[in-house]
C-alpha cells in the first residue's frame, strides 16, 4: 500500500469516527515494516499540516469538540455541571465534565484550547447515562437521576432553583433504584428520600 492509499484510509477513518486511536492509525500502516514508526511520523504530519487535532495522548479528531474526550476515557459520561447544562435543567455556561472509573488524573485538563474536568467514580457507580445528541454527535451524559445523585457524591452545591428543576424533571421510583447501591450517606443526603 503506497502512502497516498494509507493517508486515504486514515482520512476515511477520521471521517467515520469522531475519534480515532493511535492503534487503528498503526494497524492501518503496520505492514509498511521498512520504516519504524511510520504511523507516530503520519500522525505528526496530519497534525502539522492541522488535518488532525490531539485530544489526548494517543487519540486525536478533525473536530474542534473538547466533549469529544469523553470517548478517550472509556468507560466515562459527561455529567455533573454539563450534564444539568444538557439536560436543560440551568442556564450557566460550563466546561465538559467527565466522569469516569478508569485510573486516570483527575482535575482540569487542557484539550484543544479548553478546560475539561475529569472526575473518577468507583465502577460500582458508573451507571445512569444514555446517549444524547449535542451538535453532530451522539455523547453518553448521566440521565437526571444520576445527575442528581453525582451532584451529591461529589458534593456540588445544589440551589433552590435547581432543587426546583430537579423535583419537577426527576422519576423518584428510578432514583430510589439508582440509591440502594449508594451508602447510606449519600442515600440520607437526598431530599427524595424520606
Amino acid at each position: 500500500m503506497g502512502k497516498e492509499k494509507y493517508l486515504r484510509v486514515i482520512k476515511d477513518l477520521f471521517m467515520k469516527s469522531p475519534v480515532v486511536d493511535a492503534n487503528s492509525i498503526g494497524r492501518i500502516v503496520k505492514s509498511k515494516k521498512k520504516v519504524k514508526q511510520y504511523d507516530k511520523q503520519l500522525i505528526r504530519n496530519l497534525i502539522s499540516k492541522d488535518q488532525i487535532k490531539r485530544l489526548t495522548k494517543g487519540f486525536y479528531t478533525m473536530h474542534e469538540d473538547p466533549s469529544l474526550a469523553v470517548f478517550c476515557v472509556k468507560p466515562a459520561y459527561l455529567g455533573l455541571q454539563d450534564a444539568l447544562s444538557i439536560h436543560n435543567l440551568w442556564e450557566q455556561e460550563t466546561i465538559p465534565i467527565i466522569i469516569t472509573s478508569r485510573r486516570v488524573r483527575q482535575g482540569i485538563r487542557k484539550i484543544l484550547g479548553a478546560n475539561v474536568l475529569i472526575r473518577r467514580i468507583s465502577k460500582k457507580y458508573l451507571f445512569g447515562f444514555e446517549y444524547i445528541k449535542q451538535g453532530d454527535f451522539y455523547y453518553p451524559v448521566s440521565d437526571i437521576e444520576k445527575t442528581f445523585i453525582d451532584m451529591i457524591y461529589f458534593k456540588q452545591k445544589i440551589s433552590e432553583d435547581l432543587l426546583k428543576n430537579f423535583k419537577k424533571s426527576v422519576n423518584e421510583k428510578k432514583l430510589r433504584g439508582y440509591l440502594k447501591v449508594y451508602p447510606e450517606g449519600v442515600r440520607k443526603n437526598s431530599i427524595f428520600v424520606r
